[in-house]
């Protein structure tokens, strides 16, 4: 079972890599495309720093069970990172498409620590269990922000539809 759980908790270490990898490439891209929305850009380039910190922590954990990252899992992340922001650069709604994107991207890294967290413990490595917490926080913050921004993304970005009109 050790193994097992071990394994199970290795793999999700390289896949929330490979996951924050990919977040860290959109907010770069979207934050190049968010000056007509300065709150919205200084909150994903705060998170951006966050993300840079949860990488480490995650290369932390897996160093300290031996293992390294997937090259192959953060270079396709990446790629499909960067794929999606140029779609949604191509539309007219960017700033919309990208906050129901980013909405459901930061429910999905929370899962995805949940599960890291959970496994801890059956895994043998309890000492992952405060940074992986860290960066759930954070994660979990950053969902809250942009729940509770949605309608007003949405009316800025009418007021902008409504000034280029």
């Amino acid at each position: 079972m050790a193994n097992a759980a071990r394994d199970t908790f290795v793999v999700g270490l390289r896949n929330a890599h490979a996951m924050e990898v990919q977040a860290r490439e959109l907010m770069e891209r979207q934050s190049e495309r968010l000056d007509e929305y300065p709150e919205v850009k200084a909150k994903v380039a705060a998170h951006l720093q966050e993300t840079n910190e949860q990488l480490k922590r995650l290369e932390r954990c897996l160093e300290a069970c031996g293992e390294s990252t997937s090259s192959l899992k953060d270079t396709t992340q990446s790629m499909m990172a960067n794929m999606q922001a140029m779609a949604h650069a191509m539309a007219g709604d960017e700033i919309l498409k990208n906050t129901f994107a980013n909405n459901a991207f930061e429910n999905f890294e929370i899962a995805a620590y949940k599960s890291l967290i959970a496994l801890c413990g059956a895994a043998g490595v309890a000492e992952a269990k405060e940074p992986l917490e860290a960066s759930l926080k954070e994660e979990q913050r950053m969902a809250s922000w942009i729940d509770s921004n949605v309608e007003k993304v949405t009316m800025e970005f009418l007021s902008h539809q409504r000034q280029a009109a």
